[in-house]
Formats: C-alpha cells, sequence, structure tokens
C-alpha cells in the first residue's frame, strides 16, 4: 500500500549546509555546479559516473543529474558505506551526514518535473515512472516491514538464498528525483545523529536567517539499534 504521505529523503555532509543555506534551495548535482557551487562528495565516484550517463525518460527529459535525488526511507545503504569508509575520497563518517525529510506531496506541488525509479537509479534495469499511480512500483512491503525503525524495516541487506530478499538492497534505495531544485520551504525537517549535530546544524541556520526544525533522529542512523 502507499503510504500517505510519501517520506523522502535526501543526505548531505553538514560541511555543504552554509551553501546550501545561503542558496535556499536543494539542487541538482548539474544546477549546482552551474551556480559554482563545490559540495563536499559523499557518493562513489564510479557510480556517479554512471549517474552523469543515465538519460531519464522524455518528458521530463535530461540525464540523472539535472535532478535532486530522494531516497524513500532514511538509514540507507548509502549511510552505511559512508560510515563504514566504503566511500573513496570521503572523510566523513555518519555523524557528519544529515536528512533533509520531505514529502512527495511537497516537492511536486506546482507541477514540478520529477521522475522515480523502482530501485538504485544507477541500476541499467531499474524502471522509471513518471505517473504518481504508480508509486505501487515502489517496494513498499520490503521498507516497511517489521521490524522497524521509525516507520521503516531496519533491515536492507540481500540474502540471496531467500527469493523474497534477493535484491533487496537495491529495492531498498529506490529513489525519487526532483527536476533541478527543491526549495528549502518544502522541506519538513532535518534529522539529525545526536545533540551536539543538532547544535551545529541550528548555528548554521540562524546564520541564515532559515527557521527550519531540526530533530535528533537517532533511528535515522546506524547505532546499534
Amino acid at each position: 500500500m502507499i503510504p500517505v504521505p510519501a517520506r523522502l529523503f535526501h543526505i548531505t555532509a553538514i560541511a555543504n549546509l552554509p551553501a546550501i543555506c545561503a542558496a535556499g534551495t536543494l539542487l541538482s548535482k548539474n544546477a549546482g555546479a552551474a551556480a559554482g557551487i563545490e559540495y563536499q562528495n559523499i557518493a562513489h565516484q564510479g557510480a556517479q559516473g554512471a549517474r552523469a550517463r543515465r538519460q531519464v525518460p522524455n518528458p521530463p527529459g535530461g540525464g540523472v543529474h539535472d535532478y535532486v535525488p530522494f531516497y524513500f526511507a532514511p538509514r540507507s545503504p548509502m549511510l552505511s558505506a559512508i560510515d563504514n569508509g566504503r566511500v573513496a575520497h570521503c572523510a566523513w563518517r555518519q555523524g557528519d551526514i544529515v536528512h533533509f525529510e520531505t514529502t512527495v506531496e511537497q516537492v511536486v506541488a506546482g507541477d514540478v518535473p520529477f521522475v522515480f525509479y523502482d530501485r538504485n537509479a544507477t541500476l541499467a534495469f531499474a524502471r522509471p515512472y513518471t505517473d504518481l499511480a504508480r508509486l505501487d512500483a515502489v517496494a513498499w512491503d520490503l521498507l516497511t516491514e517489521s521490524p522497524r525503525l521509525d516507520g521503516f524495516c531496519k533491515y536492507w541487506k540481500t540474502l540471496l538464498d531467500v527469493e523474497r530478499y534477493a535484491d533487496r538492497k537495491e529495492r531498498r534505495q529506490a529513489e525519487f528525483l526532483v527536476r533541478d531544485a527543491v526549495p528549502l520551504d518544502r522541506i519538513v525537517r532535518i534529522g539529525v545523529m545526536d545533540a551536539n549535530r543538532a547544535a551545529e546544524v541550528g548555528i548554521i541556520l540562524a546564520k541564515a536567517g532559515l527557521d527550519l526544525a531540526v530533530e535528533v533522529k537517532t533511528d535515522w542512523y546506524f547505532l546499534g539499534q
């Protein structure tokens, strides 16, 4: 069953927040580059090369890097890779990462172009959709089955000897992509790992004159739960 609202999560390094706040929006990789913004990298370079080449259906057109990416759940495999030092040239760990939370309904308001995939968009066999009625293609049963943390299953690893979980990791990384930019007034809140990070993020937001909720969301991180 498709949840209402359908929650979305975008992760980035705290080090990127001043630039994001100055812009007042989350920018796609291409839009950020065009604006001369140099974000701190938290992504696999090999995957970024594949994303740079991946085109999305037309309409809405363009490539994956023309879109701001969101996952349908926090505590993602990507966050785990960052925290375990498996992302080359990325010195950050999970405490250095924040989650921007919004909803499908918020980001598409005003007929904003979007596309979503039933699994990691980098994969050649990931299926794209441009009709919200097809959100049923997302593996909600895997995302929300028990045991849950903040409504989402705490497990996401692929288990090849269990048919149900044979492609769980890639389906857990289903993506919702929004063309060019997502203004910060469409963000519901920012989630951080602990109180120290909440204070740090709060200072950055205050300096930028932004009134955006910051909450400690331990269930969004890998803390032994």
